[in-house]
This record gives C-alpha cells, sequence and structure tokens, in this order.
C-alpha cells in the first residue's frame, strides 16, 4: 500500500478520515464536591426570578457581577472588568469547589452565570443548573438525543452552552432541536425541529437570543448538508425567519435575493445533491446600535471546490463574515475570507466588536482570526477590508492583497493535480476556542494552532449520505510504520497562545505550549489572562506580559474557556474540563503526566479557598492482545479501512486520547464479539452503531487485524519508553 510523503506533520495531524461517531463508555454518575460549602436550596420560583431580568438591556448594562452571554456581551469580547483577583494576588487562588459531570466525552460549554446561578451543558446536549456560590446541582435536564444520531457528529457530541432570556434557558440539541426550559425547573416550556431529519444534521453551538429572538445555527458539512440559520420567537417557537448560506436546487425557489447574487458563484457540478455546506455551527456576534447580526459561515460540502464546483466561482457564502438584518434575516453585507474554499477554511471562529484607530481614524471594527491563518480587521458596519496578516504559518497564500481583500493563492496550494502539504491544517490557526480583547492591553489572545496537512484529491470521490463527503484523499495520511518514529512524531504536536497586536497586525508575545488543541480564553482587567490547557493544567498569565503567574491540576485536558464572575463581593472563575473534540478525539496525543481521569468537572477558584481534588487513579493494567495471525496484506488492508471509518473517533493509529476506548487495549471478549459490534451493532446503545452500510465480514475481521497488530505495537512502545527511562535515570559513568 502506497503510504505517499511521510513528515512528522502528516502523521500528527492528518487524522480527519470519512469516519462515523463510535464506541462511548458507560458514564458514571455524577458526584458533588464535598468540599463545597452547604446552603438552602435555591427555589424554582427564585431562580425563575433571576433569569426573568435578562434581556437586552441587561446583556448590553453588563453588569461584571454576571455572565449573561455567550462570550459576556454581545460584542463577545470574554473581558471581565473585574479585578479582585489580580495580577499581584492570583497566586492565591483554591479550589472552591468542583462537581463531577458524570461525563467521558468533550466539553466545551460557556457556563452562564445569572446572580449567583449557573447554567451550563454537557456532552450530548445535557443541561445543568447550579448554586454558582456552592456547587450545589439545581436542576438537570436530559434531551434524551437517541445515541445512534451521534454517528453524525463530526466533532464529538459536544455542546458549547445555552442562552438566558425573561426566564428561560434555551438550548441546542445534537439532533438539531431547539428546546426552551423553564429556568426555575428545567422542564422545557417549548422544543422545535430546527433541521431536517432526513438530512445528517446536528447542533453544538450555543444559541443567542437578539430583541427576542433566539438564533440557532448547526453543523454537518461534512456528511452533506445544505447551511442555513434560524430565528425563533423567544416565547412562542414560532420561526421569524430563516437564512441560507449557499444555493439550493437552481430548479426550484431561490430563497432570498442574497441567494440569487451567488448563485453565479457556483459553476458546474451539482453541488445541492451533498448539499454545499456553509452551516453557522459557532461563532455570532450583535451591535444593536447598529442593528447588526454577525454569523461565521463554514466549510463547502464536499470540501474540495474542484468537485464541489468544478466550474469554479467563489462559492458565495461559504467560508465568509456576513451581517444580517436580525428583524427579517436579510443580508446586509458579506465578507469571504477564503473564496471557493478547498481546504475546510471556516470562518465560523470567534469574532469580536470593538473600535481600533485604523489609520488615524477611530472605526468600529469587526475582527476574527478563522482557520485559515490570517488575522481580519473589517470595519463592521460595511464589511469593508481594513487589514488582514498571517498569525500562524501559512502556505496556501501568499498574503491577502490589501487592495481587493482577497487571500493571493499559492500555486498548487488546490492540490487538484497532485497532494499537497498545506498549512494551517483542516483544524486550522484557529479552531472554535475562543478568543478574547483586552481594552486594558488593546491586544487580542488567540488559542493558536500551527498544524500542517497533506491535502490530495479523491479522483473516485461518490457522494455517500452515511460517511463523511469531502473529496479528500485521506490515504495519503496514514501512520508510519517505525514504532520509534511514532514515539517521537506525537512528541512534536504544538500549539500555542498568542498576544495579538490588532492595530499594528503583529504578535506581541507567545507562550509556546507543550500540546495542541488547548483551551479558550478570559482577560480580566486584573491584568490576568486564563487558559485550561490540553495537559491538565488551568493556568493564569499575565496579560500584558505573558508570564505564568499560577496554574492548578484538574487531571483533564480542558478544551472550553473559562467565565469569572462575583457574588456577595467576592470574585470567582470557574472552567469545564473534560478532553474531546475534534483533535481531542481522533489525535491519539496520549495523556500527559497527571492528565489522567476520562471524567468531565465543573471547577471554581476563588481567593483564600482551600478545596482539593481526589487523588487520580492508578491506571488499569493494560490486557494482552491475541496472537498475530492475519498476512500482511490483511493488516495493510484493515489500516486503511481503519483509517476511512474509524480514526476520527479511536485516534490516528489506533491510539486513544482516552475520549473514547483505546481500541489497542480491547478486552478478551470485545475480541471475542468484535464482528458482532462492528457488523451487529451490539453497543449501539453506547453510541457504537452498526458499520454494516459500508463494511462487509472481510473488511470488519481486516480491521480486527490490524488492531491486534497496534495492540503488539503498543507493546513494543511501551517497552522502548521503559528503557529510555531506564536510561535517562541511570548516573553517568565517568
Amino acid at each position: 500500500m502506497s503510504r505517499g510523503i511521510l513528515t512528522p506533520q502528516r502523521w500528527a495531524l492528518a487524522l480527519l478520515s470519512a469516519a462515523l461517531l463510535a464506541a462511548c463508555g458507560q458514564e458514571p454518575a455524577p458526584t458533588a464536591a464535598p468540599e463545597a460549602a452547604s446552603s438552602a436550596k435555591l427555589s424554582a420560583d427564585a431562580i425563575r426570578a433571576k433569569v426573568a431580568n435578562v434581556d437586552e438591556a441587561a446583556i448590553v448594562a453588563a453588569d461584571p457581577s454576571n455572565w449573561l452571554t455567550h462570550g459576556r456581551t454581545y460584542d463577545e469580547q470574554r473581558h471581565s472588568p473585574l479585578a479582585q483577583i489580580n495580577a499581584d494576588n492570583v497566586g492565591e487562588l483554591g479550589l472552591a469547589w468542583y462537581w463531577d459531570t458524570g461525563t467521558t466525552r468533550g466539553l466545551e460549554a460557556t457556563p452562564i452565570v445569572v446572580d449567583g446561578v449557573m447554567f451550563t451543558t454537557g456532552t450530548w446536549s445535557t443541561v445543568f443548573a447550579h448554586d454558582a456560590r456552592t456547587g450545589e446541582l439545581l436542576w438537570k435536564y436530559d434531551p434524551e438525543v437517541p445515541r445512534e444520531w451521534g454517528v453524525y457528529a463530526c466533532c464529538d457530541v459536544v455542546n458549547r452552552g445555552v442562552a438566558a432570556w425573561k426566564g428561560r434557558i434555551y438550548v441546542g440539541t445534537l439532533d438539531g432541536r431547539l428546546v426552551a426550559l423553564d429556568a426555575g425547573t428545567g422542564q422545557p416550556d417549548w422544543s422545535v425541529q430546527t433541521t431536517p431529519k432526513d438530512r445528517p444534521y446536528t447542533i453544538t453551538g450555543a444559541p443567542r437570543v437578539v430583541d427576542g429572538k433566539v438564533i440557532i445555527g448547526n453543523g454537518g458539512s461534512e456528511y452533506g448538508v445544505r447551511g442555513f440559520i434560524t430565528a425563533y420567537d423567544a416565547d412562542t417557537g414560532d420561526q421569524a425567519w430563516r437564512f441560507y448560506t449557499v444555493p439550493g436546487n437552481p430548479d426550484d425557489p431561490i430563497e432570498g435575493e442574497h441567494l440569487k447574487a451567488a448563485m453565479s458563484s457556483w459553476r458546474g457540478g451539482e453541488w445541492w445533491k451533498v448539499g454545499g455546506g456553509g452551516t453557522v455551527w459557532d461563532s455570532m456576534a450583535y451591535d444593536p446600535d447598529l442593528n447588526l447580526l454577525y454569523i461565521g459561515v463554514g466549510n463547502g460540502a464536499p470540501w474540495n471546490r474542484h468537485i464541489r464546483s468544478p466550474g469554479g466561482g467563489d462559492n458565495l457564502y461559504l467560508s465568509s463574515i456576513v451581517a444580517i438584518n436580525p428583524d427579517d434575516g436579510s443580508l446586509v453585507w458579506h465578507y469571504q475570507t477564503t473564496p471557493g474554499d478547498s481546504w475546510d477554511y471556516t470562518a465560523t471562529q470567534h469574532m469580536i466588536l470593538t473600535e481600533l484607530e485604523v489609520k488615524g481614524e477611530r472605526r468600529k471594527v469587526i475582527m476574527q482570526a478563522p482557520k485559515n491563518g490570517f488575522f481580519y480587521v473589517l470595519d463592521r458596519e460595511t464589511g469593508e477590508f481594513l487589514s488582514a496578516e498571517a498569525y500562524v504559518p501559512i502556505t496556501w497564500a501568499s498574503h491577502v492583497d490589501p487592495e481587493t481583500g482577497r487571500p493571493v493563492e499559492n500555486p498548487g496550494a488546490a492540490y487538484a493535480e497532485k497532494p499537497a502539504l498545506t498549512m494551517p491544517a483542516p483544524y486550522g490557526g484557529h479552531n472554535w476556542h475562543p478568543m478574547t480583547y483586552s481594552p486594558s492591553t488593546n491586544l487580542v489572545y488567540i488559542p493558536a494552532l500551527d498544524l500542517p496537512f497533506m491535502y490530495g484529491q479523491d479522483n473516485a470521490f461518490r457522494y455517500n449520505p452515511a460517511t463523511w463527503n469531502t473529496g479528500v484523499e485521506f490515504a495519503l495520511t496514514i501512520p508510519p510504520d517505525s514504532i520509534t518514529e511514532e514515539v517521537a512524531l506525537r512528541a512534536m504536536v504544538k500549539g500555542h497562545l498568542a498576544a495579538w497586536d490588532p492595530v499594528a497586525q503583529r504578535e506581541v508575545w507567545r507562550v509556546q505550549h507543550s500540546g495542541s488543541w488547548n483551551g479558550g480564553l478570559l482577560s480580566t482587567s486584573g491584568d490576568l489572562l486564563f487558559q485550561g490547557r490540553a495537559d491538565g493544567m488551568f493556568a493564569a498569565y499575565q496579560a500584558s506580559t505573558g508570564a505564568l503567574l499560577w496554574e492548578t491540576p484538574v487531571h483533564t485536558g480542558i478544551i472550553a474557556a473559562p467565565v469569572t464572575w462575583a457574588v456577595d463581593g467576592e470574585q470567582y472563575v470557574t472552567v469545564v474540563a473534560g478532553w474531546g473534540g475534534a483533535f481531542g478525539v481522533a489525535s491519539g496525543i496520549p495523556a500527559q503526566d497527571g492528565n489522567v481521569i476520562r471524567g468531565g468537572r465543573i471547577l471554581t477558584y476563588k481567593l483564600g479557598a482551600t478545596g482539593t481534588l481526589p487523588t487520580p487513579p492508578m491506571p488499569e493494567a493494560l490486557p494482552t492482545p491475541p496472537p498475530m495471525t492475519a498476512s500482511a496484506d490483511t493488516v495493510d488492508q484493515g489500516e486503511l479501512l481503519y483509517h476511512q471509518n474509524c480514526s476520527v473517533c479511536h485516534g490516528g493509529g489506533a491510539v486513544s486520547s482516552g475520549v473514547l476506548p483505546d481500541l489497542r487495549y480491547m478486552s478478551e471478549q470485545t475480541h471475542q464479539i468484535f464482528q458482532g459490534i462492528v457488523l451487529g451493532g451490539a453497543y449501539k446503545e453506547k453510541g457504537m452503531v452498526s458499520f454494516s452500510h459500508v463494511l462487509d465480514s472481510d473488511g470488519a475481521e481486516a480491521i480486527h487485524a490490524y488492531l491486534i497488530k497496534r495492540g503488539h505495537d503498543a507493546m513494543e512502545e511501551r517497552r522502548l519508553l521503559a528503557e529510555q527511562s531506564q536510561s535517562d535515570s541511570a548516573p553517568a559513568g565517568g
């Protein structure tokens, strides 16, 4: 089997195979922190009364004691004026309380805090309400998402949080519903199916509420859907408007003037059969003075524009920042960051509103660091391009033309003729993890990724609604055979925290992290910057210099962004910890020292607190794999099939990050019933559906043979690591 050009970056990062979501373990019961102080439980009426005061005026007023919307304020700056905790005393932070979520998948939510009540989400779109001072669980809502729907979640069964408005809490569910909950009880007031059930749509993003309308997007481009965003009446759930981001079938009526303008930018092919893509799966921002709602639009379906739109064209409004009139859902302006995107370079990443001095003039701007690697500053009134510079290494384009605002692509970057090693990877220079902007330092802080990827055209592409539809040949990215090289390559996967000057368009300082896929960010007026990391540490840095001031272990990787709030005169900082998401599930990066638990946690800190976390459990003994009896050809075939169907969830090279089972260490029983699991759906209720629609018995057995080989590889890897450890600890000779 040809392995193409093997590079460390290709092995470490090219793990987005055409795959379905796979098995998850049973989830333990939640456990409240024993350190939490006891108090009288808040009544449903009291909770409801607090949330009844959340409306547009309250969000605009932005009381620093609360965190009322996803980015704290409509401008999505994620900056808090609170400064009781500051650079001088942050070393005195201690654990006030923690709460185990009872989940073992990625946690990405930003908590909403309303007058001492915290609302957040877990996996499978579950909603939790807590007493923010003590961590006491007030209520829990489980939307009972069918576990088999998880096969359509490209990037883990995550949820990024809720919205609060006039006595209700709103959540989007993985299977496409928008649910309005009574804030006092967690009981549904109304529910609406926002997506067609005959297409593989998902919802992972947090809703926003603008002028009494709940705004919600969706995901699913990889599987083949058409993007749109919808507004619903917050009181009744009635649809107010829907904005489609890409044209549908040209033979059908066109839904909006903006799509008439876009139609000529899609040329050739039948993109509407795959869907076209353009899902609005994460970021939004709102300017109440301009009455503009800003949305970020995602990648095409399929990714590869030479298959999606073989006649060329920009393919509006893929990979674009779009300004919408929230009254009627009409287009006001748009700016496309990656015309004709072929690399999964979404513009769904965090957008921030502020005012900057640009060429001597004060401008109202919108800023974004999308996947494509350029940091953009636009006039948010008109969409006028102001500036863009690379914030990570880029190979697909040389620069953005200052006159046209269009990127200048490098020859061969589109990979239609031959594979191209490209930066950034489909994970992007920056993914969904929120940035922050500090008015105190005038800097934007970016949780950046520095990851390449080998793109190659899939010339045998055929649309299959049961799998990923990218038009990219993922067989180019299969890991190398060498175990020693594999050990070395994993150490090369990195990420960093960048402080970015949006006026000068340059990096001011950087904190290099030991691993990739680190958490979102929070800045405060205490000259602090908070971030959770992939290595299981929660940290505070000085916002002005990047100096590490404080860190504490939480024993699981953190990808969500922290929030800060205050009650009874005390400032608190909260972060949701739980390793997962696209890279966390697929990367196969092993847990770092002390980063050993699979369960999720909500953790809250304040000055002088003395709570402690339980001692992490010792790792379980690893089983010995069965003898290797299959031929080398069968193992090679199994390797290819594994990376086509399994690696997004169980990791490249079958090296799991611990979010889902590491298939190198299957139990004897699992080996015995392997066919029943993979083809018969024996673990369907755990989320591992049958793959009989894409695999036959011989294919499943080939994958099994490959996994047995990888089990033996892991034994050899552990032996080499043990020898290296002994060598490192041996006294020097002389």
